[in-house]
């Protein structure tokens, strides 16, 4: 657990293992504790793991207002940059695979490879920015804990609260957890993101797309128009999953990232 000062800001980050870096971004309403089953199996694989809390979430600073997906790749770049840290596979699930298309598109030299995991690379159409907006302004309004509550169903496949109650009751913890002022922030910037669609074709690195088979926010359609956009990309499905296939079935989730990033040899 450590933190740095990064533009402006203290990031909060882990530094796990040595070896290839590979740095993982969480999604919304998380933090970075969520790839902590993760981070302790890769670095046991022989990887450098590295998972930063994003401005406004976790030990990272919070900063209201609104929180573009640009300045949490420059947040990212500047972290890595202070960690001496020049080229990395980057993985991400949810807003974090968007926060990795960001990334991507503003340093591409640096990406050596691409895990995207339950996300989507399209614009927010205008109902959802104005849903986006409204819901940053209910969560300042009533915390994040009637929110988290309400999510958790989708987040978690409901056969997952029942059958893995310890997830169920992290996943809860970090969404309860996290300052509501960062997560409306994130929520008014993610509502004006880009649409990343038109940079899918060029695409040079070796990319996997994950999603869980269950997952209602961005179900598996979006995941096939991933891979049949990014050239030479891999899917894999993740059965009895929903939004969190890391966590609700890390041991099918961790193999398939271990057998992609083993056969992308020039990751290493």
């Amino acid at each position: 657990m450590s933190t740095l000062p990064v533009n402006g800001i203290t990031v909060g980050f882990d530094d796990t293992g040595s070896g290839t870096p590979l740095v993982l971004v969480h999604g919304h309403p998380f933090d970075r504790t969520m790839w902590r089953p993760q981070a302790v199996r890769f670095a046991r694989e022989g990887w450098r793991v590295i998972t930063p809390d994003l401005r406004g979430y976790g030990e990272s600073t919070v900063v209201p207002g609104s929180t573009p997906l640009g300045t949490f790749a420059r947040d990212i770049g500047a972290l890595l940059d202070a960690l001496g840290v020049e080229r990395f596979v980057l993985g991400g699930l949810s807003m974090g695979g968007q926060i990795v298309l960001e990334c991507l598109r503003q340093f591409p030299h640096r990406v050596r490879g691409l895990l995207l995991a339950d996300t989507t690379p399209h614009a927010e159409p205008p109902g959802g920015r104005a849903a986006r907006r409204e819901l940053a302004e209910r969560l300042l309004r009533e915390g994040l804990g009637p929110y988290a509550h309400e999510v958790l169903p989708k987040m978690l496949a409901p056969h997952n609260i029942r059958a893995l109650p310890a997830t169920a009751k992290h996943v809860l913890r970090m969404m309860t957890g996290t300052s509501p002022e960062g997560a409306a922030a994130a929520l008014r910037g993610r509502a004006e993101r880009t649409d990343y669609v038109p940079m899918l074709a060029d695409i040079a690195v070796p990319t996997l797309v994950v999603v869980g088979d269950e997952d209602e926010y961005t179900p598996v359609e979006v995941a096939k128009f991933l891979c049949e956009r990014i050239p030479g990309a891999e899917l894999t499905v993740i059965e009895g999953a929903a939004h969190l296939p890391n966590l609700e079935r890390e041991v099918a989730f961790d193999d398939a990232v271990l057998d992609f990033l083993t056969r992308s040899a020039p990751l290493r």
